[in-house]
């Protein structure tokens, strides 16, 4: 499938089209957290299940779930919203293969180009979730610590889950990226790494709360639901 197939004029507006249907189904969704991950993992593997966890417990705790829409990760995570009792939101995406929606989509969009779909997962997130996956998961992960190392978002928790997928690559930071300086020792703590969804939801709140600022202060509206919302 050619993402950038048809007529150029005609091209815009379909590009347009995105955007809008993908802002005026959001604009009312609240604080979110955006999981991401492999497609091709199964049921009874430890990132199916974890990630079953930790969207219900970040469900419980007040936030929607945002994944990719498909199977895998992206189906654990719709599912464990569900489980949560939490809003359940797919954005999917055209593809060839790989890509079937999951069941468990509350708010379903879908998306011909991944760039809009790609939007529309930072704008709404108050924080990414980065489980084990390939190309696509490890674009978002490297995507999000550009945004927030350049301040073109404001920083969130951006978290790893499953040390010993991971490990090798943030080995690969410290003695390579870190040494040839094409990035600083502290970037690495723009990601924090977990192997419990328990550590990873409790990493999300405490980031949340420790940056709300004492009232009289000027700041940003709370990213986290009110202690009301989470009791209703």
């Amino acid at each position: 499938m050619d993402e950038f197939g048809g007529g150029e004029t005609w091209r815009v507006f379909r590009i347009m089209s995105e955007f809008v249907e993908g802002f005026e189904s959001l604009k009312d969704l609240g604080p979110a957290i955006t999981i991401f991950g492999s497609a091709r993992t199964g049921k009874d593997e430890w990132a199916y299940k974890s990630t079953l966890k930790v969207a219900e417990l970040l469900a419980r705790q007040g936030f929607a779930i945002i994944s990719g829409g498909g199977p895998g990760v992206m189906e654990a995570a719709n599912r464990g919203a569900r489980m949560g009792k939490g809003v359940s939101v797919g954005l999917n995406i055209q593809l060839p293969a790989e890509q079937k929606p999951n069941r468990y989509q509350d708010k379903s969009l879908t998306f011909r180009h991944f760039f809009a779909r790609k939007v529309m997962f930072v704008k709404y997130a108050s924080g990414y979730i980065i489980m084990p996956g390939g190309f696509g998961t490890l674009d978002e992960f490297f995507e999000s610590l550009t945004l927030i190392q350049t301040e073109k978002i404001r920083r969130f928790p951006v978290v790893l889950m499953g040390r010993k997928y991971w490990e090798g690559l943030i080995r690969w930071m410290e003695q390579t990226l870190i040494e040839e300086r094409t990035i600083s020792a502290d970037d690495l703590n723009l990601f924090y790494l977990a192997d419990h969804p328990e550590d990873a939801v409790e990493y999300i709140v405490k980031f949340h709360r420790d940056s709300i600022r004492p009232t009289g202060e000027r700041r940003k509206r709370s990213p986290l639901p009110s202690p009301a919302s989470q009791n209703e």
